[in-house]
C-alpha cells in the first residue's frame, strides 16, 4: 500500500514538473505590469520639479534588469513558437 502511495506521488510529481515550463514566463505579467508602471512613473515625474539625477539613476537601476527580463521574455514566446 505504501509503495502504491509513493510511487503515485513520484509519477504525478513528475508529470507535473514537465508539464511547467521553467523560468521567466510564468513571472512574465507581473515583470510587464512592473516594467510600465516604472516607464510611466519615470515620465510623469521627470516633469515635475522634484526630478534630479540621482531619482532618474534609481529608476534606471529598476528599470534595466525589468526591460532585460522582458526581452528574455518575447526571445522565449519567440522561440517556443518556432
Amino acid at each position: 500500500m505504501l509503495l502504491s502511495i509513493v510511487s503515485s506521488s513520484a509519477i504525478s510529481s513528475s508529470a507535473i514538473s514537465m508539464v511547467t515550463s521553467p523560468g521567466l514566463p510564468q513571472y512574465g505579467a507581473a515583470v510587464v505590469v512592473g516594467l510600465i508602471s516604472l516607464l510611466s512613473l519615470k515620465e510623469v515625474l521627470s516633469a515635475s520639479e522634484h526630478w534630479n539625477r540621482s531619482l532618474d539613476s534609481s529608476f534606471n537601476m529598476s528599470i534595466l534588469p525589468l526591460l532585460f527580463c522582458f526581452g528574455a521574455i518575447v526571445v522565449f514566446k519567440v522561440a517556443e513558437i518556432i
